[in-house]
């Protein structure tokens, strides 16, 4: 007889119960500024898309061609026999827009956290120091680790200059951050984080996923703050503004071929399709050539803020493309994005457990492919629904 696997479904019919099941809408279209979903066009708030390159015609050209000389596959993890000469090219090319020796992709860039992270510390003698809003996919990597743990609350330099002075016997230092933070689009103090590493001889691990494309003139945090060569391991990911899949680290070529002999993830995972390593290519050198893409996405991003403002939205600290709409109840922000995409807006409402119980919020995220008439679209919508209940 089969196992009993009647708790699955009971544990689902408690998520429904609270309104905390995941139901993904599905797309019937490109990721594009303008999309259908479920037979309806909408207009879209809640991709990664901030450059809009998943359409680009030279990422979608480059990606048709290596499909057709290489085949759909890649045949092999990178290790034994699957590392494409279009694999090292675009490592070569990302390396080179970033300003650092070396880079190596991932095929995601959760993998590329749960197999680096692990490898950077060695036991219990270590210590790993991490901000209390780290992504997920930090969080699993360092539950891999034997390391000592010290968690400091968000962004605070205090906080973590005492967990520092607390773990200055420990033999290895990670600090390890988010660049941009996910749920409120603000930005880690990396300058002050990386001084701080260095009065205490500290690695750093900046997961950049939604600073590339974004912050330095599209090169990431790193370069927003001038600290090449002072960050030991800036990750990333391909599948967010650069508009393509995969992860990727970047920083010297020790940390290179380090994380190639000793990270699992990478060792242990197919590697990327031929089109994919193509289209990771075209889109580094498309964000390399045409850099008003990245000051298209900020002009859009500072007046969808403005205006929310202006209404009378509560923005949070958001800094980025990454604009929340907080709404305190979960209940409050669920009705919000259900009427809002009844109007043909998606934006996905932000809840508890993901946030704190009185911090809900629909979250939305700019992107340079949406117009002027697109966004005073969405701004008229807001203020009609928020109005509807209350909000404003």
């Amino acid at each position: 007889m089969a196992a009993d696997l009647s708790w699955m479904k009971r544990r689902y019919e408690e998520l429904e119960e609270q309104g905390l099941a995941w139901k993904p809408p599905t797309l019937e279209s490109a990721n594009a500024p303008r999309c259908n979903i479920e037979g309806s066009e909408m207009i879209m708030l809640s991709a990664n898309n901030y450059l809009n390159l998943t359409t680009h015609p030279k990422v979608v050209a480059a990606s048709i061609e290596a499909t057709k000389k290489y085949g759909a596959g890649s045949g092999s993890v990178r290790a034994i026999a699957g590392t494409l000469d279009l694999h090292l090219e675009a490592e070569k090319v990302a390396a080179e827009f970033k300003g650092v020796e070396a880079s190596l992709i991932y095929s995601a860039g959760y993998t590329a956290n749960v197999g680096l992270i692990p490898t950077l510390v060695r036991g219990q003698k270590d210590l790993i120091i991490s901000d209390e809003l780290n992504h997920g996919s930090i969080i699993d990597g360092v539950r891999l680790t034997k390391a000592q743990r010290s968690v400091y609350p968000h962004n605070d330099m205090n906080g973590l200059e005492k967990a520092l002075k607390e773990g200055k016997s420990a033999e290895r230092k990670l600090i390890i951050t988010d660049g941009v933070f996910s749920m409120d689009g603000d930005i880690a103090p990396l300058d002050q984080i990386v001084d701080l590493a260095e009065d205490y001889d500290a690695m750093v691990m900046v997961d950049d996923c939604h600073g590339e494309g974004v912050l330095g003139g599209g090169k990431g945090i790193v370069a927003h703050f001038e600290l090449q060569g002072r960050v030991t391991v800036e990750g990333g990911s391909y599948s967010k503004a650069l508009g393509v899949q995969g992860g990727i680290i970047a920083g010297s070529e020790d940390l290179r071929n380090h994380a190639l002999n000793h990270s699992r993830s990478w060792l242990l995972s197919g590697s990327q399709p031929p089109g994919v390593a193509a289209a990771q290519k075209a889109s580094i050198e498309v964000l390399r050539d045409e850099p008003q893409h990245v000051e298209k996405l900020w002009h859009n991003t500072n007046y969808f803020r403005d205006e929310l403002t202006s209404l009378g939205f509560d923005t949070g600290v958001s800094t980025t493309p990454i604009i929340p709409v907080m709404c305190g109840e979960s209940r409050v922000a669920q009705q919000f994005s259900r009427k809002l995409m009844e109007r043909g807006v998606m934006v996905g409402a932000i809840v508890f457990p993901m946030v704190a119980r009185d911090k809900a919020r629909v979250r939305t995220q700019m992107s340079s492919g949406l117009t002027r008439e697109d966004i005073d679209e969405v701004l008229s919508k807001f203020e009609e629904v928020g109005r509807e209940i209350g909000l404003i």
